[in-house]
């Protein structure tokens, strides 16, 4: 190869690679001008500052329009730390009301990419944040003196009422799980975390807004950036109204002083909820402030499980309330009729007396055995139709029958209600029983105690109380539901839709019919208001291995048109007759009457000072702070 050639390949070859590294730069040049997200928020936060501007959360009213739920303002302390100089640090401490320790503690959480994952040196970051309305006004005057610093406003939630902590919910600053799950949120931001305030926080919360402010050569804000044109304004959180009645439920809620259980109120039309107390509970202006942590620590640690809402988070033994499901079912796939009769002496004589009964007339049929809650009857029903080979190819058939029937009726799983945790209770299908008994020669006499509610089945508060509505609406329920209605929005249509339970319409005419003699002249008598009101109801006594047995009562009324289905359970509270019928007596006295008649206010006395568990209400739970308490 002549020189001359070998010339003109080395200038091809230097030409390449001059070619390739000019394009290598070109690269590197466009992904850090317009792709790197590092170098545009460097280059934006040289012109621009982008303020946050967050909207106001929704409010939150009861069925009668009473403000349960707003916001007042509160302050958060920003810090750009690119922008900051050196500045007096104690001044600025003592201003918030915090020592050097906090400070720097709150100084490296802010750049701790681990705790803060959207920490950037050139853009706002949450440094304090709930200053009151005096700390800020002391930071704002001296706000001068601390470059780099900033006052963003926002708001925190009020509360109109002591109670409904359970149903209502908490709002807390956002982990960092949310942050990643959702982009929406960025340290510092507020979320709801229990109740209504997590299940609706999308509708809750709104859109955030941005302000963009011009900066000069030295950083300094000169106004907005074209006259606020590039602005964004927040967008409110949309306003919810609850189907409760708050009235009804403070008055819930004071029966239930010193007490452990449950009551829920439905209305059998809609599936609205009148009211879902939780006994114990807790004041929701304790979850708000500086005292959250000290508070919710408090209420955490309470033996009793304040933070627990009982109505759809408790399973108890439904006990005799569940009779009546038995009753419909046996009818439905005709074991019995109504006026089939079996006789009790005492107890279910095929088991010798087990389970035991209390004396009545015998032999008996559907009717008067619901009015009287006969415990052998429906031990003769669950073993006739588990036991009828005519009818069934095997008892584990005929069990998966029995459970379907049982799921359609609103037990077993989920009811779908818009509060979070809850709970399914629990009935078994033929495949549980078969792995406990190792066979699949299993009877009726082996599981006989589900027949009376007891044994393995678990029922939450709000599962019974929807059982009252499904026999007060003779055959179909809507999902319970707490909110009623969202301001620019649409309920969830799973709340309109019509569940049925398959079990023909005559057959729940009979079963109304032993419910309302359970009241006049069986065992829920404490209950009876006539002439004034019709009610029907079942009491329950559920078996409780830990003390005394857990009282229940589930009913509605009047008795041909039904407003209203209640379900009460006072854990402890021994026989359904003792506690929860009385109960229930006085929450549709107030429902109907709107107050207590003079003939009842001792009864309403005596159990508003009832210690079921004595001071299981006050133990351990802190106290909303009155207003002078919290300024000194």
């Amino acid at each position: 190869m002549s020189s001359h050639n070998l010339l003109a390949n080395r200038k091809n070859i230097i030409a390449a690679a001059a070619v390739i590294m000019a394009l290598i730069y070109l690269l590197q040049l466009f992904h850090l001008q317009l792709l790197s997200p590092e170098y545009r928020e460097y280059a934006d936060s040289n012109a621009f500052l982008r303020r946050t501007l967050y909207p106001a959360r929704g409010a939150i009213y009861d069925r009668k329009g009473n403000l349960l739920v707003y916001n007042r303002p509160t302050y958060d302390v920003m810090m750009v730390v690119r922008e900051m100089e050196q500045f007096d640090t104690l001044d600025f401490c003592r201003t918030l009301n915090i020592d050097i320790g906090r400070f720097r503690q709150l100084d490296a959480d802010m750049r701790d990419r681990r705790r803060n994952p959207g920490y950037f040196s050139y853009t706002p970051q949450l440094f304090l944040s709930q200053l009151s309305v005096e700390e800020y006004g002391l930071l704002q005057e001296k706000l001068y003196k601390f470059p780099g610093i900033y006052i963003q406003s926002r708001t925190e939630r009020q509360y109109n009422y002591s109670g409904m902590g359970l149903i209502l919910g908490y709002v807390a600053e956002v982990d960092k799980n949310k942050i990643a799950a959702d982009p929406y949120y960025v340290r510092g931001d507020y979320v709801g975390k229990s109740g209504v305030e997590l299940s609706h926080e999308e509708d809750l919360r709104g859109e955030k807004g941005v302000e963009v402010l011009l900066r000069d050569a030295h950083g300094r804000v000169q106004g907005r950036y074209e006259e606020g044109r590039n602005d964004k304004a927040p967008v409110s959180g949309k306003n919810l109204t609850l189907s409760i009645d708050m009235e009804l439920q403070a008055y819930g809620e004071l029966l239930m002083h010193n007490k452990v259980g449950s009551i829920v109120m439905i209305e059998p039309e809609t599936g609205e909820i009148l009211c879902m107390v939780s006994a114990p509970t807790y004041d929701p202006a304790l979850l708000t402030g500086k005292s959250f942590s000290t508070n919710y620590r408090s209420l955490e640690n309470n033996p009793y499980k304040p933070l627990i809402n009982r109505a759809i988070a408790g399973t108890y033994p439904p006990g005799s309330t569940f009779k009546p499901t038995q009753g419909l079912i046996f009818l439905q796939e005709g074991i019995i009729t109504p006026e089939s009769r079996y006789a009790c002496f005492g107890g279910y004589p095929p088991l010798g007396g087990r389970p035991a009964c209390h004396g009545h007339a015998s032999p008996l049929a559907i009717q008067y055995a619901l009015s009287t809650s006969c415990n052998a009857f429906f031990c003769y029903g669950l073993n006739g139709m588990l036991g009828n080979r005519s009818k069934y190819p095997s008892t584990g058939a005929a069990f998966d029958i029995w459970r379907d029937h049982m799921v359609k009726m609103g037990f077993g799983y989920p009811l779908g209600v818009d509060l979070p945790s809850e709970k399914r209770g629990f009935i078994p299908n033929s495949k549980f029983y078969s792995n406990v008994f190792k066979t699949e020669r299993w009877n009726a006499h082996n599981i006989i105690s589900i027949a009376i509610g007891q044994g393995e089945i678990l029922a939450t508060p709000l599962q019974i109380a929807n059982l009252s509505a499904l026999i007060a609406n003779r055959g179909h329920y809507y999902a319970p539901h707490v909110v009623k209605e969202i301001t620019g929005g649409v309920l969830d249509e799973r709340y309109t839709r019509r569940h049925e339970s398959g079990i023909d319409r005559e057959y729940f005419d009979v079963t109304v019919a032993g419910m309302s003699d359970a009241v006049t002249m069986g065992t829920c008598r404490g209950i009876n208001l006539q002439p004034f009101l019709e009610v029907c109801g079942k009491t329950g006594t559920a078996e409780n291995p830990h003390g005394d047995d857990h009282s229940l009562f589930m009913g509605f009324a009047p008795k041909d048109d039904p407003q209203v289905a209640i379900a009460v359970v006072v854990e402890n509270g021994r026989f359904g007759a003792t506690n929860a019928v009385p109960i229930a007596r006085l929450m549709m006295q107030h429902y109907f009457r709107g107050e207590i008649p003079e003939s009842d206010r001792w009864l309403e006395s005596s159990l508003i000072n009832r210690e079921i568990l004595p001071y299981v209400y006050t133990r351990n739970l802190p106290v909303r702070q009155s207003d002078s308490e919290t300024n000194n």
